[in-house]
């Protein structure tokens, strides 16, 4: 088993910065990705940025250049830096692990939320 515990969101003005904390704990494979997701009311969950366990970075063209997402050297703790955020940006933010072995096993933390006023 694995547990996520995000902490960092709440509320911001739009063109401000908020960094997320995800800290994993449990049985980490060796080979593992982090995401970050996000789901505002009415829409679907977007995956907004992942990381895996060898650096490998992606994000949704949405936050590029503006968002980025990073590990901690233990690997446990993913970090997701916002900046220029945008009243879009606001939704419930996620934090997912991937361990990756014969299959694929995902476990989520419970979100935090971010609010961007205008």
């Amino acid at each position: 088993q694995v547990q996520l515990v995000e902490s960092g969101g709440g509320l911001v003005q739009a063109g401000g910065s908020l960094t997320l904390s995800c800290a994993a704990s449990g049985s980490i494979f060796r080979i593992n990705v982090m995401r970050w997701y996000r789901q505002a009311p009415g829409k679907q969950r977007e995956l907004v940025a992942s990381i895996s366990s060898g650096g490998i970075t992606t994000y949704v063209d949405s936050v590029k250049g503006r968002f980025t997402i990073s590990r901690d050297n233990a690997k446990t703790t993913v970090y997701l830096q916002m900046n220029s955020l945008k009243p879009e940006d606001t939704a419930v933010y996620l934090c997912a692990l991937d361990n990756l072995s014969n299959g694929v096993y995902t476990y989520w933390g419970q979100g935090t939320q971010v609010t961007v006023s205008s």
